[in-house]
């Protein structure tokens, strides 16, 4: 780990301000949104925009960067991105942060794609699956420190705007100034949907059912807390306590994953978050009761995109893996795209606790539709399976990618261990 941070430190810090910006503007945008009187239906509409230009920029971004580089591609979108953080306030209208939604989350696609690419080229395939724990702890650490700062100024005036502006601007120059070489970028054409489907049909429907809970936690969090009544700071903590939970069940069910029928254990998550969704509803009127159901949801459905990835894998051969990332990525995206709409039509119907009822609806159809797959086909034998590799929903195909060499590299590792034991056994 001391090699990766020695390698890396300048890539990390400038990808924790990036994730302090992105997690400020999010939550913020669901409290301002409140105070403006936006219905929640407004706000699920802004919040799901996010999603669609993260799912354009994710397409377009590998074009640009082949036609004109990763820096001028990271300055470009990192300008636009700190541009459209200042223009929120001033222009408060559901329709203009719809349009500015789309836009950042078009950039910050692209920057993700680039500083990833700096990630995997800053390392070597020793310490690949470290780096990769590295980034998604930094990941979730400047989320969660981004939920504290929301409490150092007014929602309702111009400072906190400033602030997550301020720290993309500043991101951008440790990354920019690192001595590392410009890495060379290439992608790989998705699998088709359809094949996809054949190979794993729990992959393809568990990324696209997470998506839609990503979604809703990321961009209905904090209109959910607002509505509820909470105050900023516990907005600011019931948004934090989901990221902590994610964070900190990741490696746990990451290490049982790998010694595991993988089927059972999604189930069995799945399970875990509808319980937990279940529990928020039910006690949904105490801040306590929600905190812990912020935390296990969090805790239930961050690790389970990994893990859907760890799985599909098991069924790929390692010349397809690259592939089907791009169409994981693209379904979970659609998923993403849906999930703040439906999330705030059930808030409609039953009220702010609706955030909950949804949740739940698409844990337990998770677990449902991995039981039922059990039934299906035969399990792979765990001897024959890789590595968990820790990846958040944001992911991008390169840090996908990336996973997807640690699980390949810990299936050789338990061939190579299984071969080594055959002339003993003899």
């Amino acid at each position: 780990m001391v090699r990766v941070i020695a390698s890396t430190w300048a890539l990390l810090l400038g990808v924790m301000l990036l994730m302090v910006g992105n997690g400020v503007q999010g939550t913020l945008l669901g409290i301002r949104g409140s105070l403006e009187g936006f219905s929640t239906l407004q706000m699920s509409f802004v919040m799901s925009a996010y999603f669609v230009g993260f799912l354009g920029g994710s397409r377009m971004a590998p074009e640009m960067i082949r036609r004109v580089g990763h820096v001028r591609v990271f300055a470009a979108l990192g300008s636009f991105i700190s541009a459209v953080l200042i223009l929120y306030p001033t222009v408060a209208n559901p329709w203009a942060w719809m349009v500015g939604r789309v836009v950042i989350g078009f950039c910050f696609s692209g920057v993700y794609v680039t500083a990833e690419s700096w990630l995997n080229n800053s390392v070597s395939n020793d310490i690949r699956g470290k780096a990769l724990s590295l980034y998604m702890i930094v990941q979730m650490v400047g989320i969660v420190a981004a939920q504290f700062l929301l409490m150092a100024g007014d929602p309702t005036g111009f400072v906190l705007f400033v602030i997550p502006s301020v720290l993309v601007s500043i991101s951008f120059a440790p990354i920019l100034l690192n001595v590392q070489p410009t890495p060379a970028f290439d992608t790989t054409k998705p699998l088709s949907l359809i094949a996809l489907y054949h190979v794993s049909p729990l992959g393809m429907v568990g990324a696209f059912l997470l998506g839609g809970v990503y979604a809703a936690m990321f961009g209905m969090s904090a209109v959910f807390a607002t509505q509820a009544g909470f105050t900023v700071a516990e907005t600011s903590f019931f948004v934090a306590s989901i990221y902590v939970g994610g964070l900190l069940m990741q490696y746990p069910i990451g290490w049982i994953s790998d010694r595991m029928d993988r089927r059972l254990l999604i189930a069995l998550l799945g399970i875990g978050g509808a319980v937990a969704g279940a529990f928020g509803l039910l006690f949904g009127g105490s801040f306590v009761a929600v905190l812990i159901a912020g935390f296990c949801i969090g805790g239930m459905s961050n690790p389970l995109y990994a893990l859907i990835i760890a799985y599909t894998n098991d069924f790929l051969e390692v010349e397809d893996m690259a592939a089907a990332s791009g169409g994981l990525i693209f379904i979970n995206g659609v998923g993403a795209i849906a999930g703040p709409i439906v999330t705030g039509w059930f808030m409609g119907l039953v009220g702010p606790l609706g955030f909950f009822v949804y949740i739940a609806f698409l844990m337990a159809a998770v677990a449902c539709y991995a039981f039922w797959r059990m039934t299906r086909r035969p399990s792979v034998s765990v001897e024959d399976t890789g590595h968990y590799a820790p990846v958040l929903p944001s992911a991008t195909a390169v840090a996908v990618d990336m996973a997807q060499e640690v699980f390949v590299e810990g299936l050789e590792e338990g061939q190579a261990e299984e071969t080594a034991a055959q002339p003993s056994a003899q």
